[in-house]
């Protein structure tokens, strides 16, 4: 399909016609020559001489060509391009940031494998999350990793496979052995700065009790409650463990429901994929599609057609003067 950017120009089509209807012609001065006899000369000849300025005629060929290359230009400044098939681009309108607890403890080989064999909790949890991400197509998606500290192992990107390779790369203990939950929330609400999108949701998993942050957990929840961001929260592990090894399942719980999240509690690999695949069927797919048309700009075809058409009236007027001088 071929259409004009700036089709309004094509009314300058017809000034040629109103510059010859109402201007005057140009005039220019040239010298004159004196005959001796001019009476005998213009009698000879059978012309009868008068007074006033002499205009020019042009041919048809000359009429013809210069409204051609007119035109041409006329056409080429208006733009015609070519449009192709339209393009549709769908970017998320939700950003998910994935905070994952990598204490010492979620080293423990207390969950159940497929094949019935005990395995590591991060293990269990990172294949479990890995078919969450290969789902979400078209989110944008960010990895924080949280011990002692919390850390951006990777921030908001839309290339979901390399989000897989960071969490590859997470290992138990790279963020010290202890867990700061609290500050884990913070980090993800400060993540959430440079978002533009007002869908904000925060996926946190952990299997112990908050024991290095310097901000509670519920402080933090009410922080991104303020913020508009919700938060799923997911307790893993042994709810019946004690000492270093026991886990606030309260305080996660309190973090959800205080920004209108869900909690839930995973013992095994079958428990943790479920509450996956709910919070996936809570959360469904959130897209705003932007489409365009791609343009091909055409104007050098005419732009060409008027310079070979300016070039070749030339020529032959330049062929016919030599024939009419020799």
């Amino acid at each position: 399909m071929i259409t004009l950017a700036h089709p309004w120009l094509l009314l300058l089509l017809p000034l040629p016609w109103f510059a010859w209807r109402y201007l005057p012609p140009h005039r220019e001065r040239v010298a004159a020559i004196r005959v001796p006899f001019f009476r005998m000369l213009t009698d000879a000849a059978g012309e009868t001489p008068s007074q006033g300025a002499t205009i020019l005629r042009r041919s048809r060929f000359q009429t013809g060509a210069t409204l051609g290359i007119w035109t041409l230009i006329v056409l080429g400044l208006a733009q015609p391009q070519r449009l192709g098939e339209p393009v549709v681009i769908e970017k998320s309108a939700r950003d998910i940031v994935l905070a994952l607890d990598i204490s010492g403890s979620m080293d423990e080989r207390d969950f159940t494998g497929a094949d019935g064999a005990p395995q590591q909790r991060l293990a269990v949890v990172k294949s479990v999350i890995k078919d969450f991400i290969a789902a979400r197509d078209n989110d944008r998606m960010a990895l924080i990793v949280f011990g002692s500290q919390a850390f951006v192992q990777a921030p908001f990107t839309e290339d979901l496979q390399s989000l897989d390779g960071f969490l590859d790369q997470t290992q138990v203990g790279m963020a010290s052995p202890n867990t700061a939950i609290g500050d884990a929330i913070g980090l993800a609400v400060r993540t959430f700065e440079a978002s533009e999108v007002d869908e904000r949701l925060i996926i946190l998993l952990s299997d112990g009790d908050d024991t290095s942050s310097r901000m509670t957990p519920i402080n933090a929840a009410a922080i991104a409650a303020d913020r508009g961001v919700t938060i799923q929260t997911i307790g893993v592990g042994d709810p019946e463990a004690a000492g270093e090894d026991k886990e606030d399942l309260d305080a996660l719980r309190d973090v959800a429901e205080r920004t209108g999240g869900t909690y839930f509690f995973a013992d095994d690999a079958k428990a943790l994929d479920r509450i996956y695949r709910q919070i996936d069927e809570m959360t469904p797919r959130i897209t705003t599609s932007t489409s365009f048309r791609p343009t091909e700009n055409l104007s050098w075809i005419a732009a060409g057609a008027a310079l070979l058409l300016g070039l070749l009236t030339l020529a032959i007027l330049l062929v016919k003067s030599r024939r009419a001088t020799a």
